[in-house]
């Protein structure tokens, strides 16, 4: 790049949508300072089309080129300033979707062949399956991720209390989880010595020997083995379907199927065949027929099922209700539609519905659309506690005070794919009896599993240099807040043991004296932060990537209501910045109001505060004094549009997603103006955005209301959602007058 740039990336569904607004404007506001703020497409769709190039016209090609490569590149260079927008982690179901609609646009891109016979059929679904799940974060994220509620968010909190349901002493919600055969329990670590060469291995009953994967073991790095057993998986999925008609609470699965794309979909679809046992049972030689996959849910049973013939879909249909009469309740995503928490894998994912269960008294939705409590089925045991241990709390203490309560902020380990569990090509279903054997080059025996057919083995790795990264901004985090540093790891599980020795001796290398540093299993840990947030204090959660994920999720949706409305900083360790924008995880039903309505209650939150902070990375990095005056004016801008409450509301033919990005222009208009005086070049935007606010505010609200084509989901069409995300003409004549 011949200039200091910003990437600004397009993503899926409502941030993707939200961009169309906002973009134009900060391109404005920025076209003096001189940076360049550049659009990159990592969106589902554009992945997909970037990949196959040869089924694409010359024309497509240079359209789409493989971007998320590119900036994959780019963030191992200090000068990478990318702004990261909440993407899709597509489930099997979003990925056939995604390529269905590509096809109807007329892109000549394979299908989807969950069963690929054919070499061109294998090649295909070989590169799909590095698209589908979480597959941009772990080419992005060369860094560890530094995650926290910013003080003009908590303030807007304290004045505008989001709403907490009211918990029960007598509450039956629980968390339930396995004691036994799951991937806690089975896990083996070791700390490599020196670089070698690491082969996985499947020894079968009867003496076969199948090379599952060769990987490249750098010195100092952490790996980790385990495996879920299948027997034992189905059997505790068994007893909590019957337990949840005892207790007669909602039964849900609580997973992360999109992320943990290899792993999760298969504990799903066993949760499907549990609570459905007695129709698995009666129709399963029709359901094979049909090619029912229950890895992408119980929808997919019924989407296969819609094409028998009426004598027979009626009778499966009557053995399905009679599931749900003689079976327990079932949590709901979509009462309304009949959508339960088991239709589709992507629809519930832990760490967003969780957190939402446990802010509403511990409940979810039932097929009446009412709260009721709930059983949080989450098999492996590894971090089930944390979730338990909020509802002790709660239904001990009560639901927390938004208006008082502290703050939990995150340190978590995440930097070169750490702990990318289930996710990747080290994890497979195990095909036939016997064991799976971990050696290094020499021939060593690394660790070694019996594993049975039907079971989930898998391998994590952590490096060194990230962790010990990892370990220096915590101590800089507790040493910049005064709050204590509380890192989740439980000493008896395996991979945690390792880690430890190494948080140990790398905090040698910092001075600690001042700080305090703590180490406790995570659901000490989250009881730990739970007291001291309860009292308005603050604990930072210091862990691995996976309860990062949980935990900026959890705390965040606790604390503001939200977790797209976080500070979220990921110090590249190469020198470079990434600025991650708030979680997606609401997204989806966003962009469904807006193609219903017109009405966009996305909040955008998280991109101002990633603006400001990219601005001010950027102007140190390159010495732009103006670039930093620009980010310390939006900051302040921010704020005001918080704290005067100008962010989207929920319903239609109320102020929206659009109408929230207006404001942030007059207000960043206003505060340039006021650090730089009436002759600031900004003077004139600042007073037309002023004189014209209620023409505009008129305009972004009458717009709404009518269903609206926007050409597509997944890759909808550009000039029509240019169109609809930017209705004023009046804001838009403003900004391009300022630009001319």
């Amino acid at each position: 790049m011949s200039k200091p740039t910003i990437v600004y990336t397009k993503t899926d569904e409502a941030p993707m949508l939200a961009t169309y607004s906002l973009l134009p404007i900060i391109q404005t506001f920025l076209s003096d300072t001189g940076v360049d703020v550049v659009l990159k497409d990592i969106s589902v769709a554009g992945r997909i089309l970037s990949r196959f190039p040869e089924h694409l016209t010359d024309a497509q090609k240079s359209e789409y080129e493989d971007e998320l490569a590119k900036l994959g590149k780019l963030a191992l260079t200090p000068e990478a300033n990318i702004i990261k927008l909440p993407n899709i982690s597509a489930s099997v179901p979003q990925m056939k979707a995604a390529i269905q609609e590509l096809q109807s646009k007329g892109f000549k891109v394979p299908d989807f062949s969950e069963n690929p016979q054919t070499d061109a059929e294998k090649k295909a679904m070989a590169i799909y399956n590095t698209i589908k799940g979480s597959a941009v974060n772990p080419v992005l994220r060369e860094g560890n991720s530094d995650r926290r509620a910013p003080p003009a968010v908590k303030a807007y909190a304290r004045k505008y209390p989001h709403r907490m349901g009211k918990w029960a002493s007598d509450s039956k919600s629980h968390v339930s989880t396995m004691s036994g055969g799951d991937f806690k329990s089975n896990e083996k670590s070791v700390t490599l010595e020196k670089e070698t060469e690491v082969t996985i291995t499947h020894v079968g009953a009867d003496g076969t020997s199948t090379t599952l994967k060769k990987l490249k073991g750098l010195e100092g790095e952490i790996l980790d083995g385990t495996f879920m057993s299948k027997a034992a998986l189905v059997k505790f999925l068994d007893e909590q379907v019957a337990d949840s008609k005892e207790q007669g609470v909602l039964f849900s699965l609580h997973l992360k199927a999109t992320m943990m794309k290899i792993s999760d979909p298969i504990i799903f679809g066993h949760g499907v065949e549990s609570f459905f046992k007695p129709l698995f049972a009666k129709h399963g030689e029709t359901f094979q027929k049909l090619g029912v996959d229950v890895r992408n849910g119980f929808g997919d049973l019924l989407q296969k099922v819609a094409t028998l013939s009426a004598g027979e879909k009626a009778a499966i249909d009557a053995d399905i209700q009679k599931c749900f009469d003689d079976g327990p309740a079932i949590a709901m995503v979509d009462s309304d539609k009949g959508i339960t928490n088991l239709h589709v894998p992507s629809d519930v994912i832990i760490d967003a519905s969780m957190p939402a269960a446990l802010r509403d008294s511990g409940k979810m939705w039932n097929k009446d659309n009412k709260r009721q409590d709930m059983k949080a089925v989450i098999p492996d045991s590894s971090y089930a506690g944390v979730f338990q241990a909020v509802i002790d709390f709660c239904r001990k203490n009560g639901a927390f005070d938004p208006t008082t309560m502290g703050s939990c902020p995150n340190v978590g380990l995440m930097a070169q794919k750490a702990e990318e569990y289930g996710s990747h090509d080290k994890t497979f279903e195990i095909s036939a009896p016997g064991k799976v054997v971990c050696t290094d080059s020499e021939g060593n025996t690394l660790f070694e599993h019996e594993v049975e057919t039907g079971d989930i083995w898998r391998m994590c790795q952590a490096k060194d240099a990230p962790i010990r990264n990892w370990v220096g901004m915590a101590v800089q985090r507790a040493k910049a807040t005064g709050a204590p540093a509380v890192f989740w790891l439980d000493p008896a599980r395996a991979h945690d043991a390792q880690i430890l020795t190494k948080v140990h001796q790398y905090l040698k290398d910092h001075d600690t004296s001042d700080i305090t540093i703590k180490f406790l299993p995570p659901a000490e840990a989250c009881q730990f932060s739970l007291e001291r947030i309860a009292k308005g204090e603050d604990a930072i959660s210091v862990t691995g990537n996976v309860l990062r994920d949980f935990n900026t999720d959890l705390f965040p949706i606790l604390e503001v209501g939200t977790s797209a409305k976080m500070l979220s900083i990921v110090p590249l360790m190469a020198g470079g910045g990434m600025f991650e924008t708030g979680a997606g995880g609401s997204a989806p039903k966003h962009i469904q109001q807006f193609q219903e309505e017109n009405h966009l209650r996305w909040d955008s939150l998280g991109e101002f505060l990633a603006i400001a902070l990219s601005l001010e990375h950027i102007a140190e990095k390159f010495d732009l004094p103006k670039a930093k005056a620009m980010g310390v004016a939006l900051s302040k801008a921010t704020e005001t549009l918080l704290l005067n409450n100008k962010g989207p509301g929920r319903k239609v033919m109320q102020h929206d997603n659009r109408g929230s990005h207006f404001y942030l222009a007059l207000y960043w208009a206003q505060e340039i103006v006021k650090a730089e005086g009436d002759s600031s070049t900004f003077k004139s935007l600042a007073d037309a955005l002023a004189a014209n606010e209620d023409k505009i505010v008129k305009d972004l609200i009458d717009c709404q209301g009518n269903p609206l084509n926007i050409g597509g989901y997944y890759l909808p069409d550009d000039a029509k959602l240019s169109k609809e995300m930017r209705p004023s003409e009046c804001f838009n004549k403003i900004l391009a007058d300022f630009s001319a």
